[in-house]
């Protein structure tokens, strides 16, 4: 059951799902230009939840880009065909094989910039099945000890996405020649907020800097581990038109594939960000 509504958004209201990430909004249609006003409390309700959810929002392309845009700017995903139209819509579309992101990750790490954040649209949907999970990285981090804690605060993550190479019609070599492997903290503070969330990911993080494979793998699967604590997620049933808007700075996400050989087609704006950093005085 959802908590109750925050009254301190005044232009929509805001029903949390859990005590530490996820809520729905209602009362707005993302079909019209919101004023700026409602874009600023949308980042508010962002930066408060990690990930919110609007249902029966039958846009068009456009209008998802158009309001993505209002965030920011929006990055071509490497992956998305060269020749589409509206090349800021990357589609997801998943039915008989394992859908890629069915794993614990959070988008596009193997960049210099990771993504802001993105808006994901279901277009088709299983009857059965088809959900995401999202969990919460600051909660998981704020769970560790307090000497862990302090460790991870000191190490650096290896970041690589050429688990894509075959997608993208390369090599390895090739791939990392365009897209070097990257280095981030193993703890990110959020360049708005200030908090510090976990920013490691099962997917596309391959080790931590200066650590033998041996104590990088113990200690990667002990964070991992924090991202499956059922207290730190929320689970959303998508229907046709839902919206869900995640901060990828402080969230993971997990899209389960339970509806094999049915379809599941979703279409995603993504929000370009920064270099991922660590302030210690915040």
């Amino acid at each position: 059951m959802a908590t109750a509504p925050n009254p301190s958004f005044t232009r929509f209201s805001v029903a949390p799902l859990t005590t530490h990430i996820g809520a729905e909004i209602s009362g707005i249609d993302l079909r019209d230009e919101q004023p700026d006003e409602v874009i600023a409390e949308i980042r508010k309700a962002l930066l408060t939840y990690k990930v919110i959810f609007f249902r029966d929002q039958d846009v068009t392309q456009e209008q998802q880009i158009g309001f993505g845009r209002r965030f920011g700017d929006l990055e071509i995903h490497p992956l998305t065909d060269e020749d589409q139209p509206n090349p800021e819509i990357l589609h997801l579309k998943s039915g008989t094989r394992v859908a890629t992101a069915a794993v614990w990750h959070s988008d596009v790490t193997w960049r210099e910039t990771p993504p802001l954040g993105s808006i994901l649209r279901a277009r088709i949907m299983p009857e059965v099945g088809g959900d995401t999970i999202w969990s919460d990285q600051v909660a998981a981090y704020e769970g560790l000890s307090p000497a862990m804690k302090e460790w991870v605060c000191t190490l650096t993550a290896l970041h690589d996405g050429s688990q894509f190479k075959d997608r993208t019609g390369g090599t390895a070599d090739s791939f990392w020649e365009k897209y070097p492997v990257q280095e981030h903290p193993v703890v990110r503070t959020h360049p708005e907020t200030g908090e510090r969330a976990l920013y490691v990911n099962t997917s596309f993080t391959v080790g931590i800097k200066d650590l033998s494979k041996k104590e990088s793998d113990w200690l990667l699967q002990h964070l991992y581990d924090q991202a499956l604590k059922a207290e730190y997620q929320v689970r959303f049933r998508w229907e046709v038109n839902s919206v869900a808007f995640w901060d990828n700075r402080a969230c993971q996400h997990y899209a389960v594939h339970d509806y094999a050989p049915a379809i599941r087609h979703m279409e995603r704006v993504t929000i370009v960000g920064d270099k991922p950093f660590l302030d210690p005085s915040r």
